[in-house]
């Protein structure tokens, strides 16, 4: 196959499917927006209308995949270098940059304002912000500028359960904020713990990963202070007003066994890590998959239990 086919600039595509466009909104990464917003909404101290719930989750989802097409219409030359990414919609020719522009944008407006309709404009604002944050501020400008490009991008990530918090109160809370932090803390080390083991795709790239700007040491010493600053913020989650016993003890557990595995990674070397393949890095990384499912997925059972009276 040669070169050309993978240019992100060729317009002479086929006409894209629905598929196409929906491969645009990252829909692994919009599970992850869905789930934390939905735990968000769910456990804030007011009910809300299920119709209206439903509602909210729905406009920060679209919100979130609007980011994603927005990011596959910047990232499109990055992408068609990475192994991982080349089959994406606009490296593989199936859908234009012009047209993922318009979707993205198109998409971005509508879930603003009608999350604001539906909800409270500071919810709409925060998402607004999440976009105007994922896009300009991490993929256009920091991306392929530092090597804590990941940090930055973590934030915009992690809003979605504050939006959740936001959508169901009109406020901002010690709790949504830690929610936030749980999200933000997690990234790096989940992401960096990856880096280590497809490094060649990020350098064919020439994005400034950790791993390449600063080598494999650095980047299991910045794992492990990522994973002692999570585990802190983890921990303290559960002291709020969304905490319980069940968050306490899914947070506890799997802290440790996540500083275990991030103490296994700091004290390897490179050598013991390429013989037995990444072994541990891969471990830690599936393990991440993990985390903050059933972080959030603790702090879900928690509000159930409350609301039931059981707590």
């Amino acid at each position: 196959m040669s070169d050309a086919s993978f240019d992100p600039t060729l317009t002479d595509t086929q006409e894209a499917q629905f598929g196409d466009y929906f491969a645009l909104l990252k829909p692994r990464v919009m599970t992850l927006v869905v789930f934390t917003a939905f735990v968000g909404l769910l456990a804030a101290p007011v009910s809300v209308h299920p119709f209206l719930g439903f509602c909210a989750v729905l406009f920060i989802a679209l919100g979130g995949g609007a980011s994603g097409a927005l990011n596959m219409w910047y990232d499109s030359d990055i992408d068609a270098v990475m192994k991982r990414t080349a089959k994406r919609p606009i490296p593989a020719g199936k859908v234009t940059r012009e047209e993922a522009l318009a979707f993205g944008l198109t998409l971005s407006v509508f879930a603003v304002v009608f999350l604001g309709l539906a909800t409270n404009w500071l919810a709409a604002g925060l998402l607004a912000f999440t976009i105007f944050f994922y896009v300009v501020v991490y993929t256009m400008w920091l991306k392929r500028l530092t090597p804590q490009n990941i940090v930055i991008g973590g934030a915009a990530g992690a809003f979605p359960p504050m939006i959740g918090w936001a959508a169901a109160t009109g406020e901002i809370s010690t709790a949504s904020v830690l929610m936030f932090c749980l999200t933000f803390l997690w990234t790096p080390p989940h992401f960096w713990a990856l880096a280590l083991f497809v490094r060649m795709d990020y350098d064919n790239a020439t994005v400034p990963m950790l791993t390449v700007t600063h080598g494999r040491r650095a980047t299991r010493n910045h794992i492990l202070v990522y994973t002692v600053l999570l585990a802190i913020f983890a921990i303290g989650l559960g002291f709020t007003q969304v905490g319980g016993p069940v968050y306490l003890a899914t947070a506890v557990v799997l802290n440790a066994l996540f500083l275990k595995g991030a103490v296994d990674i700091w004290r390897r070397d490179e050598a013991a890590s390429e013989a037995d393949n990444f072994k541990v890095e891969k471990s830690f990384f599936k393990l991440s998959l993990l985390y903050l499912f059933a972080h959030f997925g603790a702090i879900l059972v928690d509000a159930g239990l409350t609301r039931f009276g059981v707590l």
